[in-house]
């Protein structure tokens, strides 16, 4: 199944400041992406957000509270930040700002679009009958 969810991805850049997001699984592959940012680039940053969110549950007993489950990473550059979540089995959301984004707000739609993502990728179930009665 080839579903477009970018419209749910762009429902999180409604966020003053928000830039990009994109949707990747766990080995890295590009699941989705928001309408601007482009495949390439998309494609690239999927990779790097696998491997940091494998690098994020590899140091999450640091936090010193027994078993320490990762839950969302957060990135700071001088342009900007990045966060990081689980958005499903398998799957992450990452989402790149501008520095002064309302940080609360964009982890707030970022759960909510995770719960958008998980309705929009569930399929109804059949029915046990065919199409007449």
């Amino acid at each position: 199944m080839n579903t477009d969810l970018s419209w749910v991805l762009n429902d999180v850049l409604e966020v003053r400041g928000a830039r990009h997001a994109v949707l990747v699984s766990g080995d890295g592959l590009l699941l989705q992406r928001s309408d601007d940012i482009s495949r390439d680039d998309a494609e690239t940053n999927a990779a790097a957000m696998s491997s940091m969110q494998s690098l994020s549950r590899a140091v999450s007993g640091f936090v010193g509270s027994g078993n320490g489950v990762w839950k969302q990473t957060l990135l700071e550059y001088d342009g900007g930040w990045i966060f990081l979540s689980a958005a499903g089995q398998g799957a992450y959301l990452a989402v790149s700002t501008a520095p002064d984004v309302d940080m609360e707000a964009v982890s707030f739609r970022m759960q909510k679009t995770v719960v958008a993502l998980s309705k929009a990728m569930s399929v109804a179930p059949r029915s046990a009958h065919g199409g007449g009665s």
